[in-house]
Formats: structure tokens, C-alpha cells, sequence
């Protein structure tokens, strides 16, 4: 057996996206509709995870998808990571829109299948769940603490800013670590922790879509913010790393976002 490694086909690679996005909104959007809030025990206890395990849950699904699809296409799971790896010179712009595509398809899939789990759920809780926006993003009167659309602008890209800044440092091909994906994971964590009140947390326009299907109504009219800002926020961050860190013109490669 040969040990020269074989670079994945880019069929291969848009297939790690979808998979690796599609855990990210199955496990972590399901905490948020399963299990966030369980309702109350006999002692008065609440039985569920809160916004603190909906964050866990989301820092959880990119760490086991970082380990177990990033050596494959990079990990990205998110169309503003992609985006802001291209503007830092990591990864070629051509191979951009297939990455985005299969993102979204990825995690509209782990959102029907939710949906699809509500479908045999107890009696009025697929409803409940739309009518509670089916844990998309929102702001204004559908924003969990009830910021306004400028709350949400500043939030969406200030933290996705600092999601990629944390990225494209911890995967440096010289000085990155070999816990990348943990670290990404803590981080992803730590955003939602502060944000969830805010906008229920996007930083990721393939999240915000998939959720948005089934929210409908106001929460789709309203997930461009979701779109929009977080991808500003990931250009402002690949240009500004690379014009500050990076010691040497950045090549472009096929997928910097290595956990390995």
C-alpha cells in the first residue's frame, strides 16, 4: 500500500460540507427545539438545557464535525467562514459557490428532518414550535430579549468577525494548533452564549436559512439580516487578517480550515 496521500475529489468535499453542516443544524437547532425548554419538573426544576446546553449543542456539532469532515474539505460548515477564508487568500474563490450551495443544502435537510420528527410529535407541538420559529433567527418583536435591527446588525457581524478571526489563527499552516477544531467549537459556544438573547445567534447564513423555512412569516421575511451581515462580517475579517498577519502573500489552497 502506498502512504502518499490522495487529495479528495471536490465531489468528496462538497459532500464533507453538506454532512458537516447538516450535524451542525440537526444536533444543535434540535437541542434548541427539543430540549432547550422541557418544561418543569415535580420539584419545580426545570427539565431542560436552557440557552447555556443550545450553546454546548452548538459548539459540540462543529467540534465532532471539524474532526470528522475537516481533514476532508476544511470543515467550514457555513457559507461566511467560506467566504471569509476566500478574502484571507486560504481558499480559491472558484470553488466558493459549490461550497455555499452544498451548506444550504446540507442544513435544510437537518431542519426538514426535524420538522419531520414534529410531524409525530405530541399533539400540537410541530404548531407550537412553527409559531415559535422553529429556533430561527429574529429581531425586533421576534428577538428572544427584544433588540431592535440594529442590535442584531452590529451583533451579526462583530461576532462572526471574531468567529473567523479565531478560525483563520487557529488553522495558520505555521502557527495554528493541532486542537483547531475545539477551539472553534469553544468559540461557536461562547458567541452563543452572549448573542442568543440578542438574535437568537446566526453567524451563519446556511443556520439562518434552514431555520427560516420552517419559521416562516415574519422570521423569513426577516432572515436577510442573517445573510447579509454575517457574510460583512467574515470579508471584513479574511481582508483585514491577511493584510495584518499574514507575513507573506497568501496562497490559495483548496481548505485551510484543518482540524488534523
Amino acid at each position: 500500500m502506498s502512504d502518499k496521500a490522495i487529495d479528495p475529489s471536490n465531489a468528496t468535499k462538497l459532500i464533507a460540507e453538506a454532512l458537516g453542516t447538516f450535524l451542525l443544524l440537526f444536533g444543535a437547532v434540535g437541542t434548541a427545539l427539543f430540549a432547550a425548554d422541557f418544561g418543569t419538573g415535580a420539584n419545580g426544576t426545570s427539565l431542560g438545557v436552557g440557552f447555556v446546553g443550545v450553546a454546548l449543542a452548538f459548539g459540540l456539532t462543529i467540534v465532532a464535525g471539524a474532526y470528522t469532515w475537516g481533514p476532508i474539505s476544511g470543515g467550514h460548515f457555513n457559507p461566511a467562514v467560506t467566504l471569509g477564508l476566500a478574502a484571507a487568500g486560504r481558499f480559491e474563490w472558484k470553488h466558493v459557490p459549490g461550497y455555499i450551495i452544498a451548506q444550504i443544502v446540507g442544513g435544510a435537510i437537518g431542519t426538514t428532518l426535524l420538522f419531520l420528527i414534529g410531524v409525530f410529535g405530541p399533539e400540537g407541538w410541530l404548531g407550537d414550535a412553527q409559531a415559535g420559529g422553529f429556533a430561527s433567527n429574529g429581531y425586533g418583536e421576534l428577538s428572544p430579549g427584544g433588540f431592535g435591527l440594529g442590535a442584531a446588525i452590529v451583533a451579526e457581524i462583530l461576532f462572526t468577525a471574531i468567529f473567523v478571526l479565531v478560525i483563520l489563527g487557529v488553522t495558520h499552516a505555521r502557527l495554528g494548533t493541532g486542537f483547531a477544531g475545539l477551539v472553534i467549537g469553544l468559540t461557536l459556544t461562547l458567541i452563543h452564549l452572549a448573542s442568543i438573547p440578542i438574535d437568537n445567534t446566526s453567524v451563519n447564513p446556511a443556520r439562518s436559512i434552514a431555520t427560516a423555512i420552517y419559521g416562516g412569516g415574519g422570521y423569513l421575511g426577516q432572515v436577510w439580516v442573517f445573510i447579509v451581515f454575517p457574510i460583512v462580517g467574515a470579508l471584513i475579517a479574511g481582508f483585514a487578517y491577511r493584510a495584518l498577519f499574514e507575513q507573506t502573500p497568501a496562497q490559495p489552497i483548496q481548505a485551510e480550515a484543518r482540524t488534523e
